[in-house]
C-alpha cells in the first residue's frame, strides 16, 4: 500500500536580480532551514535528500545542506532544465509514497548571471539539438532577427497560436500585466510594480509582432525548499498535516513533439496535457475542479498555450479565458498568485519548490492578500525542454 504523502514543511527566501543574491550555498542553507522551521523538526530527523539546479558544479546539493549538519544521509542531485525543482519534489514524494523513507527534503536553488538561458559545454551536442534546428526551420524570420533560442521556441508557439487560432499579441501582454498585479501582493516576488498591458506593449520589441521584452520572464537568483513526509511520521511528530500530495506525474517527449512540425507541440503541450490527465485521473477530478494553479510562465505565450494544455479552457479558447478574466480573482482559476515565473522570477532549479511554497500556503490559508479563497485542491505545472513535464495536484485534507 501506498503511504499518504504530506507537505510538512515550505521554505523560501526572496528572489534576486543576478549579482544581489548570496551564493548558491547560502540561499539553499537558508531556504532548506525555513522548510524545517515551517514543519518545526530538525535536520536529523530528514532521511534522504533530493537536490535541484541547473547551472552549477557536480555536488552542490552537498554543499548547499552541509551548513545544516554532517547526517550521513544519502543526498541525490538533481537536474532536469526549468522542470529541475519539481523533479526533486517527484522523487522525495516518490520515496515516501514507496514507503523507502519517513521524510525527505526537496531543495532547489539556482545562483544565474544576467542575460538569455544559453548552453555551457560547446563541445559536446547539445540536448536541445534536434528542438534547436527544428525552431529554427520554423521561424525563419526569427533567425534572421538573431532571436535567443529560448525566446525562439516559446514565442514561436506563441505565433503559432496567433496564426492558428487569430490570438492578438496584446493578449500576452495582458497576461503579463496579470502577473504583475499578482507579484504585487507577493514580498517574495522580484518585481512587484504594477504594469499595464499598454505598457508591455510598449516594451522593446524582441521578436517583431510576436513579443516585448516583458513577455519573457527574467534570469533570478533564489530558492527554496520542501519538507515530505508520511502521515504516520507526521502524526508521530506532531506536524500539520493538512497539505497533501494527491497525485502527482511527470512526462516526457514523444514523437508528435517533432513529428507533427509544431511549435506549440516543441514547447511541449502533448506532455503537459499528459501529465495532467493522468493526474485528473489519479485524483478522480476535472479540471473545473481547480480553483487555484500555479504554472510555468516562463513566457506569457506558454502561460495561454498551458490553459489549454491542462485543460482549463478549449484548444483556440485561451484568448476567450483571457479576456473574460477566468485566469484571476473572480474567474475560473486563479493562475500564478505569485506571479508566477514573469514576476516572482525563475531560479530555474528553485522554481518548481517556489510553485509548491505558493500552493501550500494557498491551501493552508494563509497567503494573505494573494488568497484564493475557498481553495481546496491546488494543481502545479512545471515544464522543461529537453523534456520534462510535472504536474502536480495538492488537496487540503
Amino acid at each position: 500500500m501506498s503511504e499518504k504523502v504530506v507537505v510538512a514543511g515550505v521554505g523560501m527566501i526572496q528572489f534576486k536580480k543576478p549579482g544581489a543574491s548570496a551564493s548558491y550555498v547560502e540561499m539553499g542553507s537558508q531556504a532548506a532551514r525555513a522548510a524545517l522551521a515551517d514543519a518545526g523538526i530538525s535536520y536529523d530527523l530528514v532521511q534522504q535528500a533530493y537536490v535541484g539546479y541547473v547551472y552549477g558544479d557536480s555536488c552542490c546539493g552537498q554543499a548547499a545542506l552541509y551548513p545544516l549538519g554532517l547526517s550521513q544521509i544519502p543526498v541525490l542531485n538533481v537536474t532536469n532544465n526549468c522542470a529541475t525543482g519539481s523533479s526533486a519534489l517527484f522523487m522525495a514524494r516518490q520515496a515516501v509514497e514507496s514507503g523507502a523513507v519517513e521524510c525527505a527534503i526537496a531543495l532547489g536553488f539556482e545562483q544565474m548571471k544576467p542575460g538569455a538561458l544559453g548552453g555551457i559545454w560547446h563541445d559536446r551536442p547539445s540536448p536541445l539539438g534536434a528542438s534547436s534546428v527544428l525552431a529554427e526551420e520554423l521561424n525563419p524570420d526569427a533567425v534572421e532577427a538573431k532571436v535567443p533560442g529560448a525566446l525562439m521556441m516559446f514565442g514561436g508557439a506563441g505565433k503559432e497560436h496567433m496564426q492558428k487560432y487569430g490570438t492578438k499579441m496584446e493578449t500576452f501582454a495582458k497576461i503579463r500585466a496579470k502577473a504583475s498585479r499578482h507579484a504585487a501582493n507577493n514580498p517574495l516576488a522580484m518585481f512587484r510594480k504594477v504594469v499595464s498591458a499598454e505598457d508591455v506593449m510598449a516594451d522593446p520589441v524582441v521578436w517583431p509582432g510576436v513579443m516585448t521584452r516583458l513577455m519573457a520572464c527574467p534570469p533570478t537568483c533564489g530558492a527554496a525548499a520542501a519538507i515530505i513526509c508520511s502521515e504516520a511520521f507526521a502524526k508521530k511528530h506532531n506536524i500539520r498535516a493538512d497539505v497533501q500530495i494527491l497525485a502527482q506525474s511527470m512526462t516526457t517527449d514523444s514523437p508528435v513533439t517533432f513529428e507533427k512540425r509544431s511549435a506549440i507541440e516543441l514547447v511541449g503541450f502533448s506532455m503537459a496535457r499528459e501529465a495532467a490527465r493522468q493526474v485528473y485521473e489519479k485524483a478522480g477530478v476535472s479540471p473545473s475542479d481547480i480553483k487555484v494553479c500555479e504554472l510555468h510562465d516562463c513566457f506569457a505565450h506558454n502561460e495561454l498555450i498551458t490553459y489549454e494544455s491542462l485543460g482549463f479552457c478549449p484548444e483556440g479558447g485561451a484568448e476567450k479565458f483571457v479576456n473574460d478574466g477566468d485566469n484571476t480573482y473572480g474567474g475560473k482559476v486563479v493562475t500564478n498568485p505569485s506571479g508566477g515565473l514573469l514576476s516572482k522570477g525563475h531560479p530555474l532549479g528553485a522554481t518548481g519548490l517556489a510553485q509548491c511554497y505558493e500552493l501550500t500556503n494557498q491551501l493552508r490559508g494563509t497567503a494573505d492578500a494573494r488568497q484564493v479563497d475557498g481553495a481546496k485542491l491546488a494543481l502545479q505545472h512545471n515544464l522543461g525542454l529537453g523534456g520534462a513535464c510535472v504536474v502536480t495536484l495538492y488537496g487540503r485534507a
